[in-house]
């Protein structure tokens, strides 16, 4: 096995041995960075000496016996982060020559833990989108079929973890951001409750939904950037001010059975639109493992999920059309030069030239949607019918454990196909958006593969904070799934 295939939990044994230095694993990892970047597409931002110069640092550290579980690994960050003297663009125009002054709080974390950043991941623009096509820097492909994509926002994430291009990724989930990629590149990934990883440095899209979380190669890693990254922020105002567990321990002592675990089955879903055969049969396979394992299947209802697409389609625009009026080319951004009619004049082009059309069209929708005379009838309204969605989970929660879905309707589908028909792309949320709308917590395990052999994910939904109940069936599941071995061939 090469460097660059080993798991988070794999070279951390490695590097604590003193059998692998972080230098050889780092070099290993730019080595197939160099190899497939041009074919995959996942890195905005690579900087080798930068990586280096960590990796050398973090050799120091485990020389001395001082190793943590992240230190010398190297992690894929989205593009989204902010991340001190290394370009942050959000995959847009506006922002390709910014640096931020500052390191957001994850990555604090992650450089205390000694972790070395292999680069900044590609993404759609401003996190705006399903399949990272609406990036403004370059596409990226999914590795086990570059004709198509491999979801979005956090698509050069998930790409980058499932062609061994870092051993793991931060991502960022708004409505299903990391869960939906995750899926589709056939990888682990899990949108945390909330308030539970601090929010500080991380450019905002819809601040009441935006939620950074790991992407990794199994569940056990998952677990490990968990405990990394999660915990209260005071420069957050919206961090939750509690105890997190240690997640590794809590699978370490998952068993290896679901007894005693319910499992919420939406009544909602059983006709969803667009469900395709092999997404259904994959997770009805998955049903079946989990019932071997003594998992209790029970019913529940989540009557107004089916305004889930409306509502997070009014609020996150919304919430948008705020969170980018500071792009001006005043304030942030690139400005446009040689520009009539004054300072409106500026503003205009700056903003024609420096934003994409899916950016446009979503702070157009919020902006309207804001505007005097509408605020009531779409933005209020959205937020009520929020406050039912969220209800309808706490009543849910009441009969089981956590809920069971698909991630996505379908497999990853051909680049360029739902392009040019945005309500049918918004479609592609549907399963994942109301985890977002709610606040809980939500992941996506791989749990079979299509008739043309693409990745299919499972989605377990639990109540807030319960990421440990998520994380602990995530893991015995996998055991048991046993899935085949299969790896992306890039060619």
């Amino acid at each position: 096995m090469k460097l660059h295939e080993l798991k988070i939990h794999e070279a951390h044994e490695l590097l604590k041995k003193k059998e692998i230095s972080s230098s050889e694993l780092t070099q290993s990892v730019l080595g197939r960075i160099r190899e497939i970047e041009e074919k995959v597409g996942a890195y905005i931002t690579v900087d080798e000496e930068f990586s280096m110069a960590q990796a050398i640092a973090a050799d120091k550290v485990i020389a001395e016996g001082n190793i943590k579980t992240l230190t010398g690994i190297p992690l894929g960050i989205k593009d989204l982060i902010c991340t001190k003297g290394m370009k942050t663009t959000c995959g847009s125009k506006f922002l390709e020559d910014f640096v931020p002054p500052y390191d957001a709080t994850v990555m604090a974390k992650l450089y205390s833990d000694g972790a070395v950043v292999s680069g900044k991941l590609n993404m759609d623009e401003f996190a705006m989108g399903s399949s990272t096509e609406n990036s403004a820097m370059k596409l990226t492909r999914n590795p086990w079929d570059l004709s198509r994509i491999p979801g979005g926002s956090s698509g050069g994430s998930a790409a980058a973890v499932a062609a061994d291009m870092c051993l793991g990724s931060l991502g960022s989930d708004t409505g299903g951001s990391i869960r939906q990629p995750a899926s589709h590149c056939g990888v682990v990934g899990i949108k945390p409750t909330y308030g539970s990883v601090s929010r500080y440095g991380l450019v905002a899209y819809a601040s009441s939904l935006d939620q950074i979380g790991p992407i990794t190669k199994d569940v056990r890693d998952s677990a490990i950037l968990m405990n990394a990254i999660c915990g209260f922020d005071g420069k957050d105002s919206t961090s939750a001010r509690r105890e997190f567990p240690d997640f590794v321990s809590a699978i370490n002592n998952a068993g290896d059975n679901l007894k005693g675990i319910r499992i919420g089955l939406p009544e909602e879903y059983n006709n969803a639109e667009g469900l395709d055969p092999d997404v259904a049969e994959s997770v009805k396979n998955s049903m079946k493992i989990m019932e071997s394992l003594g998992a209790e299947f029970v019913p529940v209802s989540l009557p107004n999920t089916k305004y889930a697409v409306a509502v997070y389609y009014v609020i996150a625009p919304c919430e948008a059309s705020s969170n980018l009026a500071r792009y001006d080319g005043v304030r942030y951004g690139k400005r446009a030069e040689d520009t009539e009619g004054g300072i409106i004049g500026m503003y205009k082009a700056t903003r024609l030239k420096g934003l994409g059309e899916e950016v446009k069209r979503r702070i157009i929708i919020g902006t309207y949607a804001l505007s005097e005379g509408y605020y009531d009838a779409y933005y209020g309204k959205a937020a009520q019918v929020r406050t039912l969605i969220k209800q309808d989970f706490n009543k849910a929660f009441e009969k089981c454990d956590m809920i069971l879905s698909p991630v996505a309707p379908t497999p990853a589908f051909k680049i360029g196909e739902k392009t040019g028909d945005p309500l049918t792309m918004y479609l592609s949320d549907i399963f994942t958006l109301s985890t977002n709308l709610a606040g809980i917590p939500g992941i996506s395990v791989p749990c079979g593969y299509s008739k043309e052999g693409l990745p299919i994910g499972l989605q377990l939904q639990a109540g807030y904070f319960c990421e440990e109940t998520l994380l602990k069936a995530a893991y015995v599941f996998e055991k048991a799934a046993e899935l085949e071995k299969r790896k992306p061939s890039i060619k």
